[in-house]
């Protein structure tokens, strides 16, 4: 795919040094923005072959210009990059989906500082914590602040002339011990800043310098026989060190460290990013980055490395990873690791981004139903090598007992859904004795022949409960109909829920967790389950018939009135003889009564 030669011509002009380049469709658009180590080498890459991406091939027939910005390093090209694409949204580039801002935790710079949840992130001189992954997490960090500290919750702006001019009064939260009074000056500013910055070690993850300084009050309390005011600081050391242990994951010696971990799907990639400081989770979010030309995984990580360190200003220079980005950071030190506290923190970080994608499924499918019946049959599909989506599924199954009453049951699914209303029992009646191959043909062949005739529509798979023996009978019933290419058929052997394809002697294993597998065991266990009933139920109505029969002196009516009433052999049984006798009369009841008794016991001897 050959440029233009005008295009052509600055692409052979460009420099072999760290840039940015931008292409442009004929409107003048910028379609694409992308970074380079190597401008020159980079650019040339799109036009000298065919790409196995489909989008990145179409995004090379729309380009028709170029420009490029040299800069000093890649790292910098990095940053130039991520601003480009937020500034003009090129169709064809990753996009970070960041449609909500972050809460975060704002102490304000007062007098009297205030400590109060924000989304808004402003220089007004205040300091700000976070971001917190939901506010939930900040509304806990918050109760634990106020719960040790009596900081204020009021809006008032408190300065020394407002005090002085006495324009505020003391409020209920001053009166329940919430509050110490500073619209008032009831407490000094000194003292109160000193609650400040305890509160900024909280939110710092700071809190073993906080223990240290808290234990040590205590002590000095006690010393002096203070023991209501030691009692005071101990309730505040035991709610800091309760917090701690809940934020604590690891070693407190891992010190100022931001960890990345990466999951994807077909449409998106999930970065999740956690800054950990003395051990403790201080920040925890997860990036949504849509993906366009099928970006490689280390070129998303960098992207979000560059967001992260733009947005958040982290400081951190030691980075963990599940694998090294592909662009260079300036003071960066990447670690992959493999055991201990490192590695349990990316771990904690995977979770999150994995969780973080489950989520959002789930939202999406809660949405929007159909979306999960879709991606469980295109699971479905890929596994079983189905040329469409197997909405239409039917399972069978033989059920006998040493060759009595042979029945089958097809039990049919549609949409990954039970469809009961077309479930179907098969009484087997071309096959004497116990021979589950036989059975399984003649039941294909009356289902499909019968479908066939009336015009009705076809399943797209056929799943026969058992391994190899069942999958060639089901095979050759579909051969005999001419419908063998018209319908994908699979069997699944009982011992190791192994799936056998046709003409395939090597069965697939499919993972226990997979979609696919749990729809396939609840189609055999449906089936089973429903045969076995059928089967139960012809047992107890063909033993009661014979019984009956038997019986010298009880015709069709007489059996069909004491069934009707009795409802089952047994409860025929039990019954007293003036019982009977008052159904179908004093003479056939004693006939009834003696014939049934003989008959039980014969079984007892």
């Amino acid at each position: 795919m050959k440029p233009a030669d005008e295009l052509k011509d600055k692409i052979d002009l460009l420099p072999e040094s760290p840039g940015v380049y931008m292409y442009f469709d004929k409107e003048g658009t910028v379609i694409y923005v992308g970074k380079a180590k190597r401008l020159r080498r980079r650019v040339k890459s799109y036009f000298n072959r065919v790409h196995s991406v489909i989008r990145t091939n179409v995004l090379v027939r729309n380009i028709v210009d170029l420009k490029y910005i040299v800069v000093g390093s890649e790292e910098d090209a990095l940053h130039l990059e991520n601003s480009l694409i937020k500034e003009y949204k090129p169709r064809y580039n990753v996009l970070l989906k960041d449609d909500k801002s972050y809460p975060w935790i704002c102490v304000t710079n007062e007098l009297y500082p205030r400590v109060f949840i924000t989304r808004n992130v402003t220089k007004n001189g205040g300091k700000f914590y976070g971001p917190y992954s939901n506010t939930s997490v900040v509304r806990t960090v918050l109760a634990l602040i106020r719960e040790i500290y009596p900081v204020r919750t009021c809006n008032h702006s408190i300065t020394a002339e407002v005090i002085e001019k006495k324009k505020l009064r003391l409020c209920l939260q001053y009166h329940i011990k919430n509050c110490l009074g500073c619209c008032t000056g009831e407490v000094s500013s000194e003292k109160y800043l000193g609650y400040i910055e305890e509160i900024k070690q909280i939110l710092s993850g700071n809190t073993q310098q906080l223990c240290d300084y808290l234990v040590e009050q205590m002590n000095a309390l006690a010393a002096e026989l203070k023991f209501e005011e030691a009692n005071e600081i101990k309730k505040k050391y035991l709610l800091v060190e309760q917090y701690r242990a809940k934020s604590v994951i690891v070693s407190a010696q891992i010190h100022n460290v931001d960890v990345y971990s990466f999951d994807r799907d077909e449409n998106c990639a999930y970065i999740n990013y956690m800054h950990v400081r003395n051990g403790s989770i201080t920040k925890s979010i997860t990036l949504e980055y849509r993906i366009r030309i099928g970006e490689e995984d280390a070129e998303l990580l960098s992207l979000a490395i560059a967001e992260i360190k733009s947005k958040f200003a982290s400081e951190a220079k030691e980075i963990i990873v599940p694998f090294l980005p592909d662009a260079e950071f300036a003071e960066l030190n990447f670690i992959i690791p493999q055991r201990g506290d490192k590695r349990k923190l990316l771990e904690v970080s995977e979770r999150n981004a994995k969780q973080y994608k489950i989520d959002k499924l789930k939202h999406a499918e809660k949405l929007n139903p159909e979306q999960r019946v879709i991606r469980t049959l295109s699971t479905m599909q890929k596994d079983f090598r189905l040329s469409e989506l197997p909405r239409h599924i039917e399972c069978f199954d033989n059920s006998n007992i040493q060759g009595s009453n042979p029945v089958a049951s097809c039990v049919v699914f549609k949409n990954a859904k039970p469809s009961k209303r077309d479930y179907r029992h098969f009484n087997i009646k071309t096959v004497d004795g116990p021979d589950d191959f036989a059975s399984m043909i003649e039941v294909l062949t009356r289902r499909y022949s019968r479908l066939v005739a009336e015009g009705e529509p076809l399943p797209q798979l056929i799943i026969v409960d058992g391994g190899k023996g069942q999958l060639s009978a089901g095979v050759t019933a579909l051969e005999s109909l001419g419908l063998r290419g018209k319908i994908a058929i699979i069997g699944i052997a009982k011992r190791l829920e192994e799936i056998y394809f046709p003409g395939d002697s090597i069965p697939l294993y499919i993972d226990k967790n997979s979609e696919s597998l749990k729809i396939v065991q609840h189609l055999r266990d449906e089936a089973h389950r429903f045969g076995i009933t059928h089967h139960r139920n012809r047992r107890s109505k063909g033993q009661t018939v014979s019984l009956l029969d038997e019986i010298k002196g009880v015709g069709n009516v007489t059996r069909e009135t004491l069934l009707k009433y009795f409802r089952s052999l047994k409860r025929l049984r039990e019954a007293e003889i003036a019982d009977i006798s008052a159904v179908i009369g004093e003479a056939k009841a004693k006939i009834v009564y003696t014939a049934l008794h003989q008959e039980e016991h014969k079984n007892l001897e």
